[in-house]
């Protein structure tokens, strides 16, 4: 470690355990740090965030031991999933002890947990010496910050500090586990696949995430979310669709000769789900960026990280309040 980086590990530790925000890489997505103990703090990630308190927080610890402070129970199956996936892009959602704050988790008995797979991220964990809950570094709903810059535009002046550890390296939020029920449920896809799930432990149940009322079990279960500005439709075929003039397009792999686009990104030239999920923040940012009135979106085949694209363009494109249905 370095000299610098060093000094930045300590300073994010210091503000964490004074109550501070700390936005910091892992390698899903930036996490907007705080100590997952301290119910102040934790109220302060809502705030700069503007996230309703009915939406639970995760809980990112440095190891397993650490994880004793947080839940009551864990599970055979949540240890075979520990075991092959953390660290890693996998949280679990687990029976949460008395000292867990009631704001983190939505006033549910249950806690989501995950050991990040980033350098920069458990050296903070490890410094700071508590669990830090660490929801997506951006304002609720947007498209979720893949490089500190993405921070910056939208958190900048409301949080206490942001270390740059360069793009992150999967682009897609945690896969979400409810581990108390049998088979366990998937909340939410993401950067472990259900397919590797099921290799791991078996039946892994699968159900809509439309939006219900009350605490959700999980982030990233309301109907409208990751959204850009700009209004999304999502569709198996653009070559198909009508294009206005301001209108720009997110492919998969390749553009249709037809219709012509304002703006166009590809998500992954050789059709690459990884690839393809790395860059989809990011493209739909630059999208964003373009002024446009309309990204017209590209399924991508629903398989492996496929599933995560796909909620997460799905959600996006998912109409507001405000929206004529």
């Amino acid at each position: 470690m370095t000299a610098q980086r060093t000094r930045d590990v300590h300073q994010a530790a210091e503000v964490i355990r004074n109550g501070g925000l700390v936005a910091f890489p892992t390698e899903t997505v930036y996490g907007l740090g705080a100590n997952a103990l301290n119910p102040d703090a934790v109220a302060r990630i809502f705030e700069a965030k503007q996230r309703p308190k009915f939406d639970p927080l995760i809980v990112h610890v440095a190891d397993r031991e650490s994880l004793d402070q947080l839940v009551t129970d864990f599970p055979h199956n949540a240890k075979i999933l520990a075991d092959r996936f953390w660290p890693g892009p996998l949280t679990l959602v687990l029976p949460k002890q008395p000292i867990v704050p009631d704001l983190v988790t939505a006033g549910l008995q249950s806690v989501g947990a995950r050991i990040p797979d980033h350098p920069l991220a458990l050296e903070i964990l490890r410094a700071a010496a508590v669990p830090i809950a660490a929801p997506s570094a951006n304002r609720f709903g947007c498209v979720s910050p893949t490089n500190a810059e993405h921070v910056r535009e939208q958190l900048g002046d409301r949080i206490d500090l942001i270390l740059d550890g360069g793009p992150c390296r999967v682009g897609v939020e945690s896969t979400v586990v409810l581990m108390t029920e049998d088979p366990p449920l998937l909340l939410r896809p993401g950067g472990v696949a259900l397919e590797d799930l099921e290799s791991a432990i078996g039946p892994v149940t699968t159900r809509s995430h439309a939006f219900q009322e009350g605490p959700q079990v999980a982030p990233g279960q309301l109907t409208q979310h990751y959204a850009p500005q700009a209004k999304v439709l999502l569709t198996d075929d653009p070559g198909q669709c009508t294009v206005p003039e301001s209108a720009g397009l997110l492919a998969f792999r390749v553009v249709p000769q037809r219709p012509r686009f304002a703006q166009v990104e590809i998500l992954s030239p050789a059709g690459d789900l990884k690839e393809a999920a790395f860059n989809l923040f990011a493209a739909l940012r630059r999208l964003d960026a373009a002024g446009l009135d309309l990204i017209i979106a590209e399924r991508v085949p629903e398989k492996g990280l496929g599933r995560a694209i796909n909620d997460r363009l799905r959600r996006a494109s998912a109409p507001t309040a405000t929206d004529p249905v």
